[in-house]
């Protein structure tokens, strides 16, 4: 099947003077993660037929809300940091994204993630928009309590826009599960009744679901093993790299690793190491449970951060942060599979340079959604007070990516076009297909 890019729109005067009169930060040319997200969808709007009409919908954040979060810190002085809830689009049901506490967080950041999130849940067929949040915040600095104020204080200042059918933050990068027990708690407080499905990702006696924390991890794998097989590429013989070696690095090389495969090099904050015989995936996740980082990680050898890119490898995983495969790095990667664990890992150019090298990515966006469905999961779950074994979520999680999987490779031979640019056809037209059934009110 080819690589090659879809076909890149050109603007008529109309839609050029539409464009023009879109704030800074909305428009495509505006560098950051909204900039490539904007680019992303002028590469799928030719493929939209009829519902191309709508495709503005897709460029604009259906909501926004800036807070400010002030908590008492430790020593008795008040600090103030910026929080972000943006609900990008909802025409196929509640919001639906995670929330992160990152000293990097920005507004574009977290729209091009809310606008991500719409397009996964679409592709994946859940019910659900596109929403994410965040705080800009170092969470190294806070103590427990401070995190815990900080947390309550950014639940209590977006409880207007968020709730069980209105939208349901969940653990992104540097939450977990006991952040997601003091939103839902403080939301509940304020609601005066408990609201278990406010958010996913709970600890599992408030309300969450098993195979949740695991379940990016393993629909990074399946959709990895479907692609390996299109590809003629024997995952018992596979060396692998990742990048982040979290609950979707970690896990989904420890898969990897179970099927055979190699985990070869693995990177993080804190180092980066090499082992061409493969490195013990279980050991190193428990490794990095008791140090924080891969670093000093017994037996591997310690390499520089940017020869990460230069690891002789069959299957790459980007399971970090955004941008990391960029113009400056594609050309030296010798991987013949990338699987985006991240979101938004890759760049467009990054992407064409690797489309001209043949080399198959399997987006974000459908890579790793594997999450999001599990939180579906979750969500009914609580609002049925049933809940399911381990084994049936994780048969019912396997059975969703292949078949998202499946759709997506058949649009793509179809057009000749990337499994990105395929994923954001499929996706993109179910939202708009919405919108379209919906119309506007008033």
């Amino acid at each position: 099947m080819s690589q090659q890019s879809g076909v890149q729109q050109t603007p008529n005067a109309h839609n050029a003077a539409v464009t023009h009169a879109l704030p800074s930060y909305l428009q495509a040319d505006h560098l950051g993660p909204w900039g490539i997200y904007l680019q992303q969808v002028d590469r799928v709007t030719p493929y939209l037929g009829h519902l191309a009409r709508w495709a503005e919908t897709l460029k604009r954040p259906k909501r926004a809300l800036i807070v400010d979060v002030p908590i008492q810190l430790d020593n008795g002085t008040v600090a103030h940091f910026e929080g972000y809830r943006v609900q990008h689009n909802t025409s196929r049901g509640p919001g639906k994204g995670g929330v992160r506490f990152h000293q990097d967080v920005t507004l574009s950041e977290v729209m091009a993630l809310s606008a991500w999130m719409s397009v996964k849940n679409a592709a994946v067929n859940v019910p659900y928009g596109g929403a994410k949040g965040g705080i800009r915040v170092d969470p190294k600095t806070l103590s427990m309590g401070e995190l815990e104020r900080l947390t309550r204080r950014y639940t209590s200042e977006i409880g207007i826009i968020i709730g069980p059918s209105k939208d349901i933050p969940a653990p992104d990068v540097i939450t977990n599960e006991q952040i997601m027990a003091w939103m839902m708690d403080t939301y509940s407080m304020n609601e005066g009744a408990t609201a278990t499905g406010v958010v996913t990702g709970k600890p599992i006696d408030l309300g969450g679901s098993l195979g949740r924390r695991e379940a990016t991890g393993r629909g990074v794998y399946t959709v990895g093993v479907e692609a390996a097989q299109h590809l003629g590429l024997d995952i018992s013989k596979a060396r692998v790299a990742v990048q982040g070696f979290g609950n979707v690095g970690g896990i989904a090389a420890k898969l990897f690793a179970q099927a055979g495969a190699r985990i070869v090099a693995v990177q993080d904050h804190g180092g980066t190491i090499y082992q061409e015989s493969g490195l013990d995936a279980n050991a190193l996740l428990a490794h990095v449970g008791r140090q924080g980082t891969v670093a000093g990680f017994p037996g591997a050898e310690t390499i520089d951060a940017n020869t990460f890119w230069d690891v002789p490898c069959d299957i790459l995983i980007p399971a970090a942060l955004e941008q990391q495969i960029t113009a400056a790095n594609a050309h030296r990667i010798q991987a013949k599979l990338i699987i985006e664990g991240a979101n938004g890992p890759t760049t467009p150019a990054a992407d064409d340079i690797l489309q001209s090298r043949n080399i198959l990515v399997v987006p974000d966006v459908i890579a790793n959604a594997g999450g999001v469905t599990v939180s579906y999961f979750e969500w009914v779950q609580d609002f049925s007070s049933f809940f399911w074994s381990e084994d049936e979520i994780n048969a019912r999680l396997v059975r969703i990516m292949k078949d998202a999987f499946a759709a997506v490779w058949e649009v793509a031979a179809e057009h000749r076009v990337s499994l990105r640019t395929a994923t954001f056809i499929v996706a993109c037209k179910r939202i708009l297909h919405a919108r379209e059934l919906r119309g506007l009110y008033p």
